[in-house]
């Protein structure tokens, strides 16, 4: 469940909104049912940071999780990836099988339904792509993205992009949602010395609008490491 570029009223993947209601409704039934209430919940664009860290790279196989209705994963195809994409929504997997076929890459990519506390893609990839991967409750962030970083072939790429925190206009009406700092994102993937290269862990500002259309702000972090062996 993606976030990508955000048209007012958005809400980042695997994030609920500020008013959601039970937490415990936020597994696959919440999801399908988050999606269900438009036609389309994201732009259809992959995330900056991916465009702006991927590009260039030599293309192989991609892991993307959360990926929502499709926009990174398409992107990625287009440039030649063969994508795994995964994410634990069936309505959204729908769509993006969909637009793929649409942008006439759907053979490039393969759909896979993971809760991902639950259940990992099996393989090796040359590149892992984490976005806005965050929930209450109980969400096991950091296992996910130690999973995600095993699944890193040598010499490949795992990209975690998040949240350092709330929007600007938002309160923390979920105090149990953890934003970590791309230091401890870092930390808690425990990866193993002289296996690793930090490439990439900075914040940064972005213009986010607000639901009512009024311009607002939101930082975000980003954590880029290649694996060397």
């Amino acid at each position: 469940m993606h976030e990508t570029a955000e048209t007012p009223g958005q809400t980042p993947a695997h994030q609920p909104p500020a008013d959601a209601g039970d937490p415990a409704a936020t597994g696959a039934e919440f999801w399908d049912a988050r999606y269900r209430e438009s036609e389309r919940i994201w732009s259809g664009n992959a995330n900056v940071v991916l465009v702006r860290e991927i590009d260039g790279l030599a293309p192989g196989r991609a892991l993307d999780l959360g990926s929502g209705e499709g926009g990174d994963a398409i992107w990625l195809a287009r440039r030649g990836w063969r994508v795994t994409a995964t994410d634990i929504s069936g309505v959204a997997l729908e769509r993006g099988a969909a637009h793929a076929a649409e942008a006439g890459v759907g053979d490039r990519i393969e759909w896979q339904r993971h809760d991902l506390a639950q259940s990992f893609p099996a393989g090796e990839f040359d590149l892992v792509s984490a976005s806005f991967l965050h929930s209450f409750g109980d969400f096991p962030r950091e296992r996910i993205l130690r999973a995600a970083a095993a699944a890193v072939a040598p010499g490949g790429v795992l990209l975690i992009v998040g949240h350092a925190g709330w929007a600007s206009w938002q309160e923390n009406i979920h105090p149990e949602v953890r934003f970590p700092t791309p230091e401890q994102v870092v930390a808690e993937l425990e990866l193993a010395d002289g296996a690793w290269e930090v490439l990439l862990a900075e914040e940064h500002e972005r213009a986010q609008d607000r639901p009512d259309g009024r311009p607002g702000t939101r930082t975000d972090n980003a954590v880029k490491v290649r694996r060397l062996r």
